[in-house]
């Protein structure tokens, strides 16, 4: 698999189209809270400037469920883009009527455009096949620096490659750099390999879990998908979120595990609460002793203690998915304190997902890791030794 890379292909003087992940966190004033993802594609936007390209960006930004909600605009996203690249960027209010393609004719080389959010038109999610063609007749040459959407099968991600050959389309470099780690990290690790697993929910993760199982040395799981663990042990877990349906698949799991000598840890004890809420009443418990109606909602002291113990001798440290609801202040130490110990580990650390990025900008570990990938979804499915639909689009037949 070779994948066909920005600094390999000819751009000097071509309208680029760039897709990118803007899509970041925002307060209720609309104001970036985090720019990490932008600041991510500035490499690739800056080469197109020096090789005097005309540049259109284009992006995604959450969910709208209507069309041209003003929330889900990506003013804020061309306004700071505007203070990264101290220059102008024209901002195409709409993204494939006849003014937006008028105006990405006319740039000049070293302008930006900005399109609008790609979800405000149905095409996009829907990989419509016109919508895409409109898209990729604005430019001479298609990247996609998007590593977080690259899972997707959308318009503007694996739709609008299909109208630019191999020489006019390419891998962005945060892109190019994301697969390389990923890759290098699943298939060469340096060892003990110890794979942290977090989050909500067992069934995001089921495939990735399964692919890691062969290529770990160790496997600490917690957060809300560890209860289903438990629960398949036998243990009394409240109103704890669990994944009935997938008990006997937890039970494999840790099976598959034993069988191949991985260490494989889970709580040992649990934050529980009355209720989901940042002012329900709270305690620590074994996860032998809690109530029936409560529910766990972060990792205890002990598992903190555990987990940074087994940490301690790893030479690589894949991490995705938070140690509980770390949005609420209460619940958030087992995961602050599973951050601290990946910080001073001296393994190379690579952070997936925007939860995890996100709490370890909030732990202020952020400069310690190693790595951060910019795409939770996108870095599971490459963990499940899948090829990606916007990345497959790229590749180079050898």
């Amino acid at each position: 698999m070779k994948l066909q890379e920005l600094k390999n292909i000819d751009i000097s003087g071509k309208r680029v189209f760039i897709r990118c992940d803007f899509n970041v966190p925002m307060d209720e004033y609309n104001n970036i809270t985090d720019d990490r993802r932008i600041r991510s594609a500035l490499n690739t936007i800056r080469y197109c400037i020096d090789n005097d390209c005309s540049i259109i960006l284009a992006s995604h930004f959450g969910r709208p469920k209507e069309k041209f909600d003003p929330e889900f605009s990506l003013k804020p996203v061309a306004k700071r883009l505007h203070t990264l690249l101290k220059q102008d960027i024209k901002m195409a209010e709409h993204i494939v009527r006849q003014e937006t393609l008028d105006l990405a004719k006319a740039l000049k080389p070293g302008e930006i455009l900005l399109l609008e959010n790609l979800r405000y038109n149905d095409g996009e999610k829907e990989n419509d096949p016109v919508f895409a063609e409109k898209l990729a007749s604005m430019a001479d040459v298609f990247i996609n620096d998007a590593f977080g959407v690259s899972h997707r099968a959308h318009a503007s991600v694996e739709g609008i490659a299909k109208h630019f050959d191999i020489e006019h389309k390419a891998a962005g470099f945060l892109l190019a750099k994301e697969i390389k780690f990923f890759h290098h990290i699943v298939h060469e690790p340096k060892r003990p390999f110890v794979s942290i697993v977090g989050g909500s929910k067992v069934s995001g993760k089921l495939e990735a879990l399964y692919n890691l199982v062969p290529k770990v040395d160790k496997i600490l799981i917690g957060g809300g998908m560890a209860f289903t663990f438990l629960k398949a042990l036998g243990h009394e877990v409240g109103n704890s979120l669990v994944e009935e349906d997938l008990i006997p698949e937890a039970l494999r799991i840790m099976e598959e595990a034993k069988k191949l000598g991985v260490k494989l840890y889970l709580p040992v004890d649990v934050v529980a609460a009355e209720a989901f809420d940042s002012e329900a009443i709270a305690k620590h418990v074994t996860v032998q002793e809690i109530p029936k109606n409560w529910m766990g909602l972060d990792i205890g002291p002990a598992t903190a203690q555990l987990f940074s113990l087994a940490l301690r001798d790893a030479n690589t440290i894949l991490w995705n998915g938070p140690m509980g609801v770390y949005e609420m202040d209460k619940f958030a130490k087992g995961s602050t304190k599973v951050s601290h110990a990946v910080a001073s580990s001296f393994a190379t650390t690579v952070v997936g997902g925007g939860d995890t990025a996100d709490l370890v900008r909030v732990t202020g570990d952020e400069d310690e890791m190693t790595f951060i990938s910019t795409g939770g979804g996108a870095s599971l499915e490459l963990i499940e030794g899948k090829i990606l639909p916007g990345v497959k689009a790229l590749l180079i037949e050898e």
